[in-house]
């Protein structure tokens, strides 16, 4: 026997009862508020999370105290109330407290036919949710007669072996309990922490008087809201099906919508002009009061307008941010509120490049399109491939049958997501749609085998690890090889929002760029300047890579000296294409990094192209390979190291940037460039390296007649050079740590090889997070604060920044701002999110 709580858990939800969203939930404070701007909602009693908890525990309030808040013999609908709406909830029950007795006086008063369909989708509810019997015995007749509701009756008693509750008070009191113990389950648990909500987080519920809808005259019930979901343009849209005429309709004039199934019948707003005007008036209030774009549930009996409850509008993330902005030039809301009401994650999806329409497109299968966007990457099919493939900066696309929680990891690692099952409500789409990832799920006609590696196509097709595929998350489609993609449309919304944002923060925000297309990104993207170009990345094209390789198979100074004037007039024309784009901003190179060797063919094939090329024998080029590798080139002779012996590479780079800069300026706005010297560990390095460079400086000043100015600085990767940052910054005029080696480093970890076995790591509790993803602030960030506060006291002017990754995470920004850095420098299509999250920093400070 159940045990009944003596105390009374439950409020009366009045203007003045103590309702709030950390006890009571989301919806019961929301149904408060529109009871305080006096609009009609019926009566409405909340349970308070502590209520709901022991509900799911067996001890229940006294059902009939709460059901005599309502008068005698009422219906009532329950309904869950989180403290997020976002985090769902159990699905609402309706007509609580319809039994025998009560059909026959509605069959009454109202008519046999809605009474019977009242009593016939209640019994559905309880029957499928509450007594958990197979839904399919329970299907709605395509009419509600006495024979269907006699047939329903009478498969609940067969099912359960005891009648139908006809007791209100007992059929609420099942109710609650089971929406409780369903919210508190494993997988409501699970699913609502996908979403961002605590392990623990409370749900209350409220329990509502029925408005029914049906009455003699205009009646009806519906939903209505005001702004389009998708785009966040001002657009009256919603469902509203009239009792009397068995359809769906809801505006009519200039930009109307139907949704009726006869077109040609009269929709709400000729139906009932009072009721439509009402419900006008109504969202502009909530509007207005509550600061939000609401959709608002009503019903209409006999032309009495009730209000039922109001949530906000769901929305994507594009109409989240002109919602925002509609706000707060409407004045409702201050521009810092809108800055704080989008998620610098959320910026994702506007972010995301789509694919050309006008671009040939071939479609190997099609699914569900779950979440927007479009990417191209090669396939995976493990959460630890996705990782490893991520530290490499590799795109891939996950495909899995059907993802899980412990796949978050390797979904937040891939480019996108393809699952042969689910639909929009699964795993897969939920945590897609949360972090703005492209997604297809429910794929039809594709077979993938997770042990074999391979995804069969319904023509027969087998694709493997490894081969290239696009997702097309806005059509549900999947295309072989890369597609050509467009850029994302960012609209006036959007920059203005950003605009504000920059209004408010205090930390700078720059571009890694290689090239000139992710330079014009970066402007396009308000970057304030790039803070880290990675010069290696020009020797990769086809006709600068054969004379790389003959520098690097040059037998001596002179001859490499040679090859190196080959690159010159290649490298200037980079750099100065690079300073015009950036018109003026900074931009920071970074000297030569990578191993020689990395330039090198591996396989004979190659070898013996490279040997012809070079009019070499094959036997000589193997040798001088092999001569170059190394056991750990990342240690190896690379960055400064290479420039010390190797030193006319750097002398061509300061060249080139010299000359671009002299160029440059001459067209455009003066050019002061940033040279960076990457792995330092010692100050002595710093010394030869800016003794050549400066040399370089005077002989371009003297062969041109033209002054210009230049920063030279450090790229910080090793501890030793965190620890030795006093010596290192008296010689430097910039500190820019770059956390993907400095991680490497300290953790003594390879990106390359880490995502093997960091999900077992992070799952055991051995590190809090991936490292690589997420910046360690306690190891690698004491690191960071030693190196900030030693090169600070030598040189309180020196400029101190983040060019790793990490700098667009929120966490990692939150770190420099507090240990003072200027900026942060990430991806391009990170920009934005960095922007966002540095103003949402500081205004919640």
């Amino acid at each position: 026997m159940q045990k009944v709580v003596t105390l009374k858990p439950y409020s009366l939800i009045t203007p003045t009862a103590s309702i709030s969203t950390g006890t009571h939930g989301g919806r019961a404070k929301c149904l408060q508020r529109l009871i305080r701007l006096d609009l009609p909602v019926p009566t409405t009693v909340a349970l308070s999370f502590g209520t709901v908890h022991q509900v799911a525990a067996g001890h229940l309030p006294d059902m009939t105290s709460i059901l005599g808040a309502f008068g005698e013999g009422p219906l009532v609908s329950a309904r869950p109330s989180s403290e997020d709406p976002d985090w769902g909830g159990p699905g609402a029950i309706l007509n609580i407290g319809m039994t025998n007795a009560r059909h026959a006086a509605m069959s009454e008063s109202l008519g046999v036919e809605p009474a019977t369909a009242l009593y016939l989708r209640f019994i559905q509810a309880y029957a499928v949710h509450v007594a958990r019997l197979d839904p399919d015995m329970f299907d709605l007749p395509p009419e509600p007669t006495a024979a269907a509701l006699d047939h329903a009756l009478f498969a609940y008693s067969e099912e359960t072996g005891e009648p139908f509750p006809q007791n209100p008070a007992t059929q609420l009191g099942e109710v609650l309990r089971s929406m409780a113990r369903a919210w508190e389950g494993t997988t409501a648990r699970l699913l609502r922490q996908a979403k961002g909500a605590p392990a623990d987080a409370g749900l209350g519920l409220v329990v509502q008087q029925m408005a029914l809808g049906v009455g003699a005259t205009v009646s009806g019930s519906g939903v209505i809201q005001f702004v389009d979901g998708k785009t966040g343009q001002p657009q009256i849209t919603g469902r509203y099906r009239s009792q009397s005429q068995g359809r769906d309709a809801l505006t009519g004039g200039e930009g109307a919508i139907y949704l009726t199934r006869d077109p040609r019948g009269p929709s709400l707003e000729e139906q009932c002009p009072k009721c439509f005007d009402e419900l006008k008036a109504h969202g502009d209030t909530c509007r207005r009061a509550l600061r939000e774009e609401m959709q608002i549930e009503f019903t209409i009996q006999d032309g009495a307008l009730h209000i039922l409850d109001a949530v906000r509008v769901q929305r994507s993330s594009r109409a989240a941010l002109r919602i925002a902005v509609s706000l707060a030039d409407d004045r409702i809301i201050l521009p810092q509120d809108a800055v704080l009401r989008i998620e610098p994650r959320a910026l994702t999806e506007l972010l995301h490049p789509q694919i050309d329409p006008a671009a040939p497109r071939e479609v190997i299968a099609r699914g569900i399109s779950a979440s927007p966007g479009a990417a191209t990457g090669r396939i995976v099919f493990t959460s630890a491939v996705a990782q490893a493939s991520a530290a490499r900066d590799e795109d891939c696309i996950l495909v899995r049958r059907e993802t899980t929680p412990e796949d978050i990891r390797g979904m937040h690692a891939a480019s996108g997501v393809l699952t042969e099952r689910g639909g929009q409500t699964s795993h897969a789409a939920v945590i897609a749609r949360g972090i703005g990832l492209p997604c297809v799920v429910g794929t039809a006609g594709i077979a993938i085998s997770q042990g074999k590696k391979t995804l069969t196509l319904a023509d027969g097709r087998k694709l493997t690890e490894g081969d290239v595929i696009t997702l097309d998350g806005a059509t549900g489609e999947v295309l072989s090889g890369a597609a050509e993609m467009l850029e994302p449309a960012l609209d006036d919304a959007f920059q203005t929002l950003l605009g504000w944002a920059d209004e408010v923060r205090d930390i700078g925000v720059r571009a890694n760029a290689d090239t000139p297309a992710e330079a014009r990104m970066a402007r396009n993207f308000a970057a304030q300047g790039i803070g880290l170009c990675r010069t290696e990345h020009m020797f990769y094209e086809d006709d600068r890579l054969t004379v790389m390789r003959e520098m690097i198979f040059a037998d001596g100074p002179e001859d490499r000296q040679s090859t190196l004037d080959q690159l010159l007039p290649m490298q200037r024309a980079d750099f100065v294409e690079l300073f015009e784009i950036m018109s003026g901003k900074p931009v920071c190179i970074r000297l030569f990094d990578p191993p020689l060797h990395e330039f090198l063919p591996k396989d004979r094939e190659d070898l013996r192209g490279l040997a012809e090329s070079l009019d070499l024998p094959i036997a000589e080029v193997t040798a001088r390979v092999e001569q170059l590798s190394e056991f750990n080139p990342m240690l190896g002779m690379r960055g400064v190291r290479l420039g010390i012996t190797v030193p006319e590479i750097y002398d061509m780079q300061a060249r080139a940037i010299f000359e671009a800069t002299i160029k440059a300026s001459r067209s455009g706005a003066p050019v002061v460039p940033e040279i960076m010297i990457p792995l330092v560990s010692a100050k002595r390095e710093v010394e030869i390296v800016k003794t050549r460079v400066d040399a370089v400086a005077a002989a371009v000043r003297v062969e041109t007649g033209v002054e210009f100015d230049y920063r030279l600085g450090v790229m910080v990767e090793t501890p030793r050079a965190c620890l030795r940052a006093d010596e290192i910054a008296a010689h430097s005029a910039f500190l820019s740590f770059g956390t993907n080696d400095l991680t490497q480093m300290t953790y003594g970890l390879s990106r390359d090889d880490a995502g093997r076995f960091m999900s077992d790591y992070v799952n055991q509790g051995v590190y809090q997070e991936d490292p690589f993803h997420i910046l360690d602030t306690d190891g690698v960030g004491e690191l960071l604060t030693i190196g900030a506060s030693r090169g600070r006291r030598i040189s309180p002017q020196i400029t101190l920044s983040v060019c790793g990754e990490h700098g667009g995470n929120t966490e990692s920004i939150a770190f420099c701002r507090d240990a003072g850095f200027d900026y942060v420098s990430c991806s391009p299509f990170r920009v934005p999110v960095a922007r966002l999250a540095a103003a949402h920093l500081a205004l919640t400070g």
